[in-house]
């Protein structure tokens, strides 16, 4: 059929002359008036049209439609609507006969193939039935799993009765023939995928996790997130939604959005991996304190947050950190990492370079990182927050650092000072309203690689647990304790003394980063 295929079609009664030309899906008016200007054209990206169908399909769980004509062909393929919410919607074009229909369908899925960019073709689905919303196996069996049927997606589910089973099963079992994983739940599912992938690759690839210095390696398959949690951070700070539909249809396209880790240690040891909050302080303060309030789901962690509130908690300690060397960005800048953003993608190609180098010789990488400066700062907190992303969520549109980049290879950190109720209010409230939360005396952010923190009281760490269960008055008016815990993606780390390491691009997620500005894949042109 050559690059290109044209032919007419009819599309809503009107006649369109329609061509596939390279990567695009063309269709343009025609018009039977010689003095009136050519008709409307519009077109669609293969690489967002899902897939074709012989017939009139309306219903993704069954087929075309008995009584249509065989000539009529179904396109499915993304729109996108409110904010960076996509749908899909579906074209019902016709040939002239049912050879050329066929024809049609076939350049068209021949295409999807050569352009439609790395498409799962065999997930494995983990399904947490309790978490967050208690919705995610309905959600998944009524609105994802016609989307990859659709698409030609066999899926092997498997919902998990108990904690850490999905990573248990990552480490374990024989993941050969599987090109991606899907978590359907919240962020605590997510951590569950991603620290069994990570630990799964190391494993093989003969890399100690226990090791401040190890240089960790990527694994080539994709985690896909199907948000049915109670916050979804990572889902609005990697998609800009939480929507369930736009995440599948982001799968089934095959986007790939790298991803920058924070590996947390201990005296050495490795405690967790994250990708959003390591929180110390105020956050660390406020999920233990949620802790003790599950009965009251949701609404524990604004009861628990306004409680830490009214205690103003500050905790002495030692930050070391060394900055980035990138000075191309900075948590200042007002700028916004998008699709295609320039800063991580020229992250990529450094990373590429560095892999060459190591691979030519016998440098250690990370001379680099012992060669490095390391800047402190001694004080009084009342909060230390590390993030590698955004950390967006509908209660804050723009996260907790609006400029951290997704796969730069850094990390904002955020030192909240010693300061009063209504002077830290007044930074909270700067996380809902657009304006910058940086600008105050008593904060500080830096763009680090790398960073240490140190409680002054470094006692014995059996006893540097959140203060005894006490009554409610007691608790509310309790004082100080002298050390907090930290947040680490929504689980609790109890040793106060740790460090933290940014691994760039270590994981990879079937996502594109926030579009921030198109709205639609079909456009006029």
């Amino acid at each position: 059929m050559g690059d290109t295929f044209q032919s007419l079609l009819c599309l809503k009664k009107r006649s369109y002359q329609a061509s596939l030309r390279g990567k695009y899906l063309h269709w343009t008016e025609k018009t039977e008036d010689l003095e009136s200007k050519i008709g409307q054209s519009f077109c669609i990206p293969v690489m967002e049209i899902v897939c074709a169908r012989v017939g009139r399909v309306k219903n993704l769980t069954s087929g075309p439609e008995p009584l249509d004509a065989v000539n009529q062909f179904t396109v499915f393929h993304i729109k996108r609507v409110k904010k960076e919410k996509w749908i899909l919607e579906t074209l019902f074009f016709t040939a002239q006969d049912s050879e050329l229909c066929h024809q049609w369908v076939e350049a068209l899925q021949k295409r999807i193939q050569q352009y439609g960019g790395s498409r799962p073709r065999n997930l494995l689905v983990f399904i947490n039935p309790i978490g967050g919303r208690g919705q995610a196996s309905r959600v998944f069996q009524r609105q994802i799993a016609p989307l990859f049927q659709l698409a030609g997606i066999e899926s092997t589910v498997i919902e998990t009765t108990r904690a850490n089973q999905a990573r248990d099963h990552i480490l374990e079992r024989d993941l050969k023939g599987f090109d991606g994983l899907v978590c359907v739940g919240g962020d605590g599912m997510f951590s569950e995928l991603m620290h069994g992938l990570i630990g799964r690759t190391q494993k093989e690839a003969g890399i100690s996790e226990n090791c401040v210095d190890s240089t960790l390696v990527p694994s080539s398959l994709r985690i896909g997130i199907i948000p049915a949690g109670s916050t979804d951070c990572i889902c609005f700070a990697t998609v800009g939604t939480n929507d369930p539909i736009t995440s599948a249809l982001h799968i089934i396209v095959g986007d790939t959005q790298p991803l920058d880790v924070c590996a947390v240690y201990h005296e050495g040891n490795l405690l967790k991996y994250s990708v959003s909050l390591i929180g110390y302080g105020f956050y660390g303060d406020v999920l233990a304190d949620s802790d003790q309030h599950r009965w009251m789901g949701p609404f524990r962690y604004n009861y628990s947050g306004f409680k830490m509130v009214l205690h103003n908690r500050s905790y002495e300690g030692t930050v070391e950190f060394q900055l980035a060397e990138n000075l191309q960005s900075s948590p200042r800048d007002q700028t916004r990492c998008r699709t295609g953003c320039l800063v991580c993608s020229e992250s990529s190609e450094r990373l590429k370079e560095e892999s060459e180098e190591l691979k030519g010789n016998s440098l250690d990488h990370e001379d680099s990182i012992h060669d490095s400066k390391w800047h402190t700062v001694e004080d009084s907190f009342v909060a230390v927050n590390v993030t590698c992303m955004c950390s967006a969520c509908p209660k804050s549109p723009d996260g907790l650092s609006p400029t951290a980049h997704l796969a730069d290879g850094t990390a904002d950190l955020i030192l909240v000072k010693k300061c009063s109720i209504l002077q830290f209010l007044r930074h909270l409230i700067r996380h809902t309203n657009q304006k910058d939360q940086f600008d105050l005396p008593f904060v500080d952010v830096y763009r680090v690689k790398a960073l240490r923190f140190t409680a002054r009281k470094n006692e014995d760490e059996s006893n540097e647990s959140i203060p005894i269960k006490k009554g409610f008055f007691e608790r509310l008016c309790s004082n100080n304790p002298p050390h907090s815990c930290w947040n680490c993606d929504g689980e609790t780390l109890l040793y106060p003394s740790i460090s933290i390491k940014v691994h760039c691009q270590l994981i990879n997620l079937f996502a594109r980063g926030i579009e921030g500005g198109r709205r639609s894949s079909l456009f006029n042109h």
